[in-house]
Parts: structure tokens; sequence; C-alpha cells
């Protein structure tokens, strides 16, 4: 999955703010910028980000509605998980219950 990388994540935070060149990307990492690159082309690929052309520059962009749609889609799992684990707990105070 595109956001498993902790460094693409890390992009699409910066990307949060505004869009940005891969130089600029780049800069926070100890990485070369070759494999921030790759690491974009994996977000584009996922449609999470888009470049342009402005001039000289290649800007790139979060794709908001499609991290907005990925987000949803990972919640409707985690409120599933969530209440698996409530019930998890309930089971286990109730077992701790008996014991004492």
């Amino acid at each position: 999955m595109a956001l498993a990388d902790p460094a693409r994540r890390r992009i699409i935070a910066r990307l949060s703010r505004g869009p940005a060149t891969v130089n600029e990307l780049a800069e926070p990492f100890e990485i070369t910028k070759q494999a921030v690159s790759k690491h974009i082309q994996v977000l584009e690929q996922a449609e999470l980000v888009t470049r342009t052309r402005d001039a000289q520059r290649r800007p790139v962009h979060l794709n908001a509605a499609r991290l907005e749609a990925l987000t949803a889609w990972i919640d409707q799992y985690r409120l599933v998980r969530e209440a698996q684990y409530r019930g998890l707990d309930a089971v286990l105070n109730h077992l701790s219950k008996d014991k004492t």
C-alpha cells in the first residue's frame, strides 16, 4: 500500500501544507532525491499526488479528494476493529470478575 512506508506518509503530511518540488520534499530526508522521486511515483500510481508543470518547476500536489476517500475506507475497518476490541474487553472484564 502506498501509505505503508513512513517516508511516503511524511511526504503526504508535508504536501498537506501545500505543493512542493522534489527538492523541497527531499530536504528533511537522509535519502537521495532519486529515492524521494521513487516514493512520489508510488504516490502518483495510487493517485494520492499529482505533478504539474510551472515553467521550470514541477510541483507535486496532494490529491485531497483521493486521500479523503482512502481515509473513509480505512475508518470503516477501524470502527469494526474498535467494536471487536470493546467486545474482547467486556469478555476479559467478565472473566477477571469471575476469578475474584
